[in-house]
């Protein structure tokens, strides 16, 4: 079948685009406000003039950053490998795939999910991770301060370079185990905090270093607020202090940090396969509401 394949042409498509359905359909007027969205970055197949699949890339430094809408209607799956090819074609680089899942996709929607991956995968993508999506909710008991560590501020950015660096010695994060392939540990930590920790908006006095009382430290966290949520951006406990359960520690401090603002929620995420992160979430109070996948291409 042929299909009109193209960007959308402004504001006046948001509906048509709209008409797939799919959670983040709430979140693009304000995303095309704060030019995390442009409409070049929306791309439709157009079956007369229904919808018959759709993408679109989302940003927060002005280049395309990730893949996150992908669907296609009711035997339209041609549609959306023909609109993939012809995005990726026009588009620079190949961000990741990603896409918010139900918690119990498997039993639910499998189907869908595996047909918007079959659809990634023909052109040429594999997944990298599987993620829980964790909330704190207010009203939930904060966890308590056990005593046994300390809190400050980071001296300065080259501290939390060198202890960002040394917890990825060992680390069972999928994203940094596949950078660590073709960067050193320092590249990777250095990429995380300065293109990813330090853009968030959320004030450096809510980041903590964890010590032991004699102020050798033990891990940091970085409570933080991105443009939707405040969250836990990023948590490590340092190789030699692992095995003490600090992580429950410093997750907790992190906690308190952010609902001392009087939050709603507290957002974090962590990969399935790591579940001592995932153990010490769940004993903080956060509940899985949702999971991610996540795609990259070689």
């Amino acid at each position: 079948m042929q299909y009109d394949i193209r960007p959308i042409r402004g504001r006046d498509e948001l509906d048509l685009f709209r008409s797939l359905p799919y959670q983040l359909n709430d979140e693009l007027d304000d995303d095309l406000a704060a030019g995390r969205r442009r409409p070049d970055w929306m791309w439709v197949a157009l079956d007369g003039d229904r919808l018959a699949a759709r993408l679109a890339w989302w940003s927060r430094t002005g280049e395309p950053y990730l893949l996150d809408i992908l669907d296609y209607a009711d035997g339209h799956q041609d549609a959306a490998d023909a609109v993939l090819a012809a995005a990726l074609a026009a588009m620079p680089g190949r961000p990741p795939y990603t896409r918010f899942l139900r918690s119990d996709w498997r039993d639910t929607e499998p189907g869908p999910v595996r047909g918007r991956m079959a659809v990634a995968e023909r052109a040429g993508a594999s997944l990298l991770v599987e993620r829980l999506r964790l909330e704190w909710r207010a009203g939930t008991p904060l966890p308590e301060d056990s005593g046994r560590l300390r809190y400050r501020g980071f001296r300065d950015d080259a501290e939390a370079l060198d202890l960002m660096t040394a917890t990825l010695d060992g680390t069972l994060d999928a994203h940094s185990r596949a950078d660590l392939a073709s960067a050193t540990p320092r590249e990777v930590a250095a990429e995380h905090f300065h293109g990813e920790l330090v853009r968030w908006p959320g004030p450096r006095d809510w980041w903590r270093v964890a010590t032991l009382p004699d102020g050798e430290p033990v891990g940091f966290v970085f409570p933080a607020r991105n443009d939707y949520n405040p969250i836990i951006a990023y948590l490590g406990v340092l190789p030699a202090h692992r095995g003490h359960g600090y992580i429950h520690d410093v997750l907790g401090e992190g906690t308190r940090v952010l609902a001392a603002q009087d939050v709603p929620r507290i957002r974090a995420t962590t990969d399935v396969g790591n579940t001592p992160m995932a153990a010490a979430f769940a004993r903080a109070g956060y509940v899985n509401f949702e999971r991610e996948i996540v795609m990259t291409w070689s």
